[in-house]
């Protein structure tokens, strides 16, 4: 059976066996139409070649996009999730496979918006993971250096232009700048540091030129192997792959390195409002999220601080 029958007819069984209202079963078809175009992505053709791993990555790439559709929300998330647990519980349940893969895969909960950062060693790790040794090595280990060193969503970071970034020295001689394009289109400059700026430098001379040659002179910074835009989707596998290949024992996706970006900075001291505009948040609310995160840090500073912290 391939994977449009077997959907088809789990949305029947919903239809006739369960009376589901239109509007809900819309929401269904749209929600498995989007896990089914990703699977498309994997080379998955059939219900019995889905892993767990599948269904664990389709749930994490919801949250920023990285499966090549909106970004979505906690919610919006969780329902299609959900949506798709309810499938192959069906075709487990039909005989249609052997097992349910999706079975410990869970929705994401409130109050869950944001990944845990990772300690800036696991960073190291997963950069230094990256072979330099072929031109798309060089521009994956471009690509993970600029994620950390700006906290740029992937969506901003695939959609950059090389005239959007301004390395040391080139103009006046002032620092590396880079100018993303948030929601709304809205513009924000944002510095490159000294690692970032040399490794993207490395990328401009020595790689970008070889993938350029295979296309047909797209002005995207970071370029696939065929010399057109990178996508979301292959950003986000290029930085799973880095994470796998650095034994890092945790779910590591591109917004894992924004978050890290932002309490990084956090903890070293840095303002709240600048960070709120490094990373291009409207309201200073939303980027106050992530000091959550610092709390053990701020509690580990007051005990040994504070004249009355112990007893």
């Amino acid at each position: 059976m391939d994977l449009a029958t077997g959907v088809d007819d789990y949305l029947r069984h919903l239809s006739v066996e369960r009376g589901l209202a239109a509007n809900t079963l819309a929401a269904y078809r749209r929600d498995l139409r989007r896990y089914l175009d990703y699977l498309g992505t994997q080379g998955i053709a059939a219900p019995e070649h889905i892993t767990r791993q599948h269904v664990a990555r389709f749930a994490e790439a919801l949250r920023d996009g990285a499966d090549g559709g909106t970004a979505l929300g906690v919610r919006s998330a969780a329902r299609t999730v959900v949506a798709v647990r309810g499938l192959h519980r069906f075709w487990a349940l039909e005989g249609t496979t052997a097992g349910d893969p999706a079975a410990d895969v869970h929705p994401p909960l409130p109050g869950q918006r944001l990944p845990k950062a990772i300690p800036v060693d696991d960073v190291a790790r997963i950069l230094e993971a990256v072979s330099m040794d072929t031109p798309t090595g060089l521009r994956d280990r471009a690509l993970l250096e600029f994620l950390y060193s700006t906290g740029a969503r992937i969506s901003e970071a695939v959609g950059l232009d090389v005239d959007d970034v301004r390395l040391d020295g080139e103009t006046d001689g002032g620092p590396s700048i880079v100018r993303l394009f948030g929601k709304g289109s809205k513009a924000r400059l944002v510095p490159l540091g000294s690692f970032g700026a040399r490794a993207v430098d490395d990328y401009l001379v020595r790689a970008r030129p070889v993938l350029a040659a295979k296309g047909s002179g797209t002005p995207g910074l970071f370029l696939n192997a065929r010399g057109g835009r990178l996508s979301r989707q292959s950003a986000w596998t290029i930085l799973k792959d880095a994470a796998e290949r650095a034994k890092i024992d945790r779910d590591v996706s591109p917004h894992t390195l924004r978050h890290s970006f932002a309490t990084h900075l956090l903890e070293g001291g840095a303002d709240v409002r600048v960070v709120q505009e490094l990373l291009g948040h409207a309201s200073v609310t939303t980027t106050q999220v992530y000091t959550l995160v610092t709390a053990d840090t701020l509690r580990e500073v007051y005990a040994a601080a504070h004249p009355r912290a112990r007893g």
